[in-house]
């Protein structure tokens, strides 16, 4: 009985010295100096020089470009008026950088996820991005909800025909 005392002790001894991971995914707070496009903006106080400016993407999702007018236009305007001059958190997934060395994040204004608005409300397609997946399915639904309700470029009136990725592929 005294052993199993003993080794019940020692385990919880070691459990206690396990690292913690959890600040490694903690939220950042930034303030958003400009809002590039629909789908990245550039902030201050990121990394330890608070005067640097960073560049920004939402994950998952991928905008219009600004040459896809009105669409690239309508993306940028909108990311504009969710953020409104207000900080935001920056929340990351398993790679925090593209493979063009941007950031990448998921962006919370309060409890609002501006990936997910900015794909609900038309103005951006979802994009799976391996291997960060973490709010998938939240950003699926938001398409399949503007695709239903005919929101912004799923607008059967005037539609964005061609994908954002298409048109950078095409008009380099």
């Amino acid at each position: 009985m005294t052993k199993n005392i003993i080794l019940f002790f020692f385990i919880l001894i070691l459990a206690g010295c396990q690292p913690q991971k959890q600040a490694e995914n903690a939220p950042i707070q930034v303030k958003v100096v400009r809002v590039v496009s629909g789908q990245t903006f550039e902030v201050m106080g990121l990394g330890e020089q608070p005067n640097l400016v960073s560049q920004v993407r939402l994950i998952g999702i991928d905008a219009p470009d600004l040459r896809q007018r009105p669409w690239g236009d309508n993306a940028k305007e909108h990311l504009q008026e969710l953020i409104a001059e207000q900080p935001v958190n920056l929340e990351f997934d398993i790679e925090a950088k593209d493979k063009t060395g941007r950031i990448i994040a998921y962006v919370w204004k309060e409890k609002l996820l501006l990936n997910e608005q900015l794909v609900k409300d038309g103005l951006a397609i979802f994009a799976a991005r391996s291997p960060n997946h973490k709010y998938d399915l939240k950003l699926e639904r938001a398409q399949q909800w503007a695709r239903l309700m005919g929101q912004g470029i799923w607008n059967p009136e005037k539609p964005m025909r061609v994908s954002p990725a298409e048109f950078r592929r095409v008009n380099r």
